[in-house]
């Protein structure tokens, strides 16, 4: 597995990245640092997280998974200096007061103080790819298809770049990105960047998947054009298309106990919990073995095939799923199944937008 330049970042990293945001919910602590043992021993040399893990967010969980990240680099000498580990800092407030009191705001001090915690947690000298959650204005993100002006005062994307070109210069983030952006807000992004000389994003990771191809709506080009890298993250649209849920539905007695859709009710109230994401879930399943594949397997390849995507970001909650997630690595989609595939998604849209 070749590891592939992020943007115009001095980070290389493999085309699959270990997401983490179960762990400290659904991952117990000895469990994540198994996935995370057996995931660098198949070579994977980049890790996501974010100081807003784990999810579904929770007070109680808030920061958890960091802190279970920087252990697990505690008691490995020599791990952190193979690894590129990404995390975020969460943008305004969702919902969720713990964090910095329910702001409104994402400002330049915060920012700052962010890193800080994060590099604290992690148990780590400097934070390969720091991102910024989502942003501070109003977007069509989480499930929003339109987007709204409602401009709330906030922090500009100007300072919140001199905030990142802080900690670059301090030498505690080597990388920025952004998360769940925009065509507009990449290009001003880029554009402040060159203009004043400050951090140019090197990655934006947004939600790509079969039931959410968004992103090959305009901003595929502008990434393109701009040099910047695709991290596609729930291409398993938290394991709606694994299949598990064909027969069973998300909740009932047949529906997987432990899963995160049956379990969470807060997770089947967005996106992933929409009856048209279910149904065409359905369909690509379908699809799948109809071609002798699993639907965790088309899914997959889905996204490690398309051009649009540098590094996919696989979540799992034991090592068996982390090692059936790799092993679909080179699995090639024929062309007359990718026909079939825009297809679908022609019929269906994309439910889980």
């Amino acid at each position: 597995m070749k590891t592939i330049q992020l943007g115009q970042s001095e980070l290389f990293v493999t085309p699959i990245c270990l997401g983490t945001m179960t762990f400290g919910e659904q991952v117990d602590e000895p469990t994540a640092h198994q996935i995370l043992d057996r995931s660098l021993a198949r070579g994977i040399n980049f890790l996501d997280t974010a100081e807003m893990y784990a999810v579904p967010a929770r007070a109680e969980t808030f920061n958890a998974t960091e802190k279970i990240i920087g252990n697990w680099l505690a008691q490995r000498p020599g791990a952190r200096q193979k690894l590129v580990i990404a995390t975020k800092v969460a943008g305004p407030s969702r919902g969720m007061p713990w964090i910095r009191g329910g702001s409104p705001d994402l400002s330049a001090a915060d920012i700052i103080a962010a890193c800080e915690g994060s590099l604290q947690r992690l148990q780590t000298d400097v934070i390969d790819l720091y991102q910024i959650h989502w942003p501070v204005r109003s977007v069509p993100a989480f499930g929003a298809m339109y987007y709204q002006p409602r401009e709330a005062e906030g922090t500009s994307i100007h300072e919140q770049l001199q905030a990142l070109q802080t900690l670059v210069q301090a030498g505690k983030v080597r990388a920025v990105g952004l998360s769940n952006e925009t065509p507009y807000g990449v290009h001003e992004f880029v554009h402040l960047a060159e203009r004043y000389g400050l951090p140019r994003v090197a990655t934006v990771q947004n939600s790509y998947s079969l039931l959410n191809r968004s992103v090959e709506n305009a901003l595929d080009e502008t990434l393109h054009r701009l040099q910047v890298s695709l991290l596609a993250y729930s291409p398993l649209a938290f394991g709606l298309l694994t299949g598990k849920y064909d027969h069973s539905g998300l909740t009932g007695a047949d529906a997987p106990a432990q899963s995160r859709l049956t379990r969470y009710e807060t997770t089947r109230k967005q996106r992933w919990g929409r009856p048209e994401a279910l149904e065409a879930t359905r369909a690509y399943s379908a699809l799948a073995r109809e071609h002798g594949l699993t639907p965790t397997q088309l899914a997959l390849a889905f996204c490690y095939t398309k051009w649009q995507v540098a590094s996919t970001i696989i979540g799992v909650t034991s090592v068996a799923q982390l090692e059936e997630d790799l092993d679909v690595w080179g699995t090639a989609l024929p062309p007359e199944l990718l026909q079939q595939i825009d297809a679908l998604r022609w019929k269906l849209r994309d439910p889980a937008i």
